[in-house]
């Protein structure tokens, strides 16, 4: 059973320059480093950090993150992110988030779906007792109405937008490629006007597979003709049809803004 005092973590981030975009906003890609690292602190304080799972030859796996977005801070403002478990879905163990300004209003929130991976075998394994004892609450305190779901990839007529290989620079702890970054690559394949015109309001990602460094990586792109403006990222690794991850991000004319 967890303790009510660390129930949930609120973490105080200070955008700096090198957080911020082309537009000076939080870059999105960012945002959800701190996302990652928030919620890495608190699996840490509830016993369920990275080395703890080692202990049992397991590790975490975001699965799939789906994030709203009502206002982009700017170049040296002050947020909170506020962080909590919220029990389990079958085999995934679900984090929610809401990332506020100081004085208290929203202006994002995510939910996110992780797995419990062994490290030998590649098996998924099942959430424990505790983590699951969190379901009683599952209905009380939810950042968004519905968990992350599975998205769909980029059409098939999508144009190939990006090939590069995995950097050095790309990779994690584990020797896998960021979760941040495919986002980063994602926006990568947008122009710059394009990105100092519009802001995102929802970013959707499945996490599909690894990629490792040196991987060739090709990332499909397509548009929703739905009347607002969805784009889908399908990202490939070396084989061609491996299919690592896929994105979604929504924009909306940020000319009324200014």
């Amino acid at each position: 059973m967890i303790m009510n005092e660390i129930r949930e973590l609120t973490k105080e981030y200070r955008v700096n320059v090198y957080d911020t975009g082309p537009d000076g906003k939080l870059a999105i890609y960012t945002m959800f480093d701190y996302l990652q690292d928030i919620a890495s602190d608190h699996a840490e304080m509830l016993g369920y950090g990275r080395d703890d799972l080692m202990q049992q030859n397991n590790f975490w796996v975001l699965s799939r993150i789906y994030a709203e977005i009502y206002s982009l801070p700017e170049w040296n403002d002050l947020i909170k992110v506020r962080t909590w478990p919220r029990g389990t879905d079958r085999l995934f163990a679900i984090r929610d988030y809401e990332i506020m300004e100081p004085g208290g209003q929203k202006i994002a929130a995510a939910t996110s779906s992780w797995l419990i991976v062994d490290k030998t075998t590649k098996k998924i394994r099942r959430p424990d007792n505790t983590l699951s004892y969190m379901n009683t609450d599952f209905l009380k305190d939810r950042s968004l109405p519905e968990n992350a779901g599975k998205i769909e990839p980029a059409a098939p007529e999508g144009m190939i937008m990006s090939r590069f290989n995995v950097r050095v620079s790309d990779l994690d702890i584990n020797l896998h490629t960021n979760n941040a970054r495919y986002l980063k690559w994602a926006i990568d394949t947008y122009n710059l006007g394009f990105i100092l015109n519009n802001d995102p309001f929802s970013v959707e990602i499945n996490y599909l597979a690894e990629s490792h460094f040196n991987d060739e990586i090709n990332i499909k792109v397509s548009v929703e003709n739905n009347g607002a403006m969805f784009f889908n990222h399908s990202i490939f690794g070396s084989q061609g049809n491996n299919e690592l991850c896929r994105i979604k991000i929504g924009w909306k004319d940020n000319s009324t803004e200014k």
